[in-house]
């Protein structure tokens, strides 16, 4: 299981990545896609649209399930990952280059968990 030092994660398994411009880019980390098995599609908010903390604003569906993706943060979406729309299994092939989303927002990182919580909490 791969859980890179430099990102945060959550308790529902998404990891978070703070950009050079304050953006942040949001994903599921290797263990959400493990769980899920092959992932054959996935519905993205739209840029622009709005995220609220603890939200659902995305979810994805596995040969297994379709499961809700929570947003670690309020914001604006301000890019999708739109190769993920065609090529969903990239999450499964390299789920830290297949970020999700890229949001502006304000992000509390106090309910963050770094990559040694992270690995406790699994």
């Amino acid at each position: 299981m791969i859980i890179p030092e430099d990102l945060k994660y959550t308790k529902s398994h998404e990891w978070i990545r703070v950009l050079d411009d304050g953006s942040v880019e949001i994903g599921l980390s290797d263990y959400a896609q493990d769980q899920l098995g092959d992932i054959v599609f996935i519905n993205l908010p739209n840029s622009g649209d709005s995220l609220a903390k603890g939200e659902v604003f995305a979810d994805v569906e596995s040969v297994k399930a379709v499961s809700d993706i929570y947003s670690p943060m309020d914001g604006k979406v301000k890019e999708i990952n739109a190769e993920l729309i065609e090529a969903p299994e990239l999450i499964n092939q390299s789920p830290y280059n297949a970020w999700l989303v890229r949001v502006e927002g304000s992000l509390s990182q106090e309910e963050l968990l770094s990559a040694s919580e992270y690995k406790a909490l699994l």
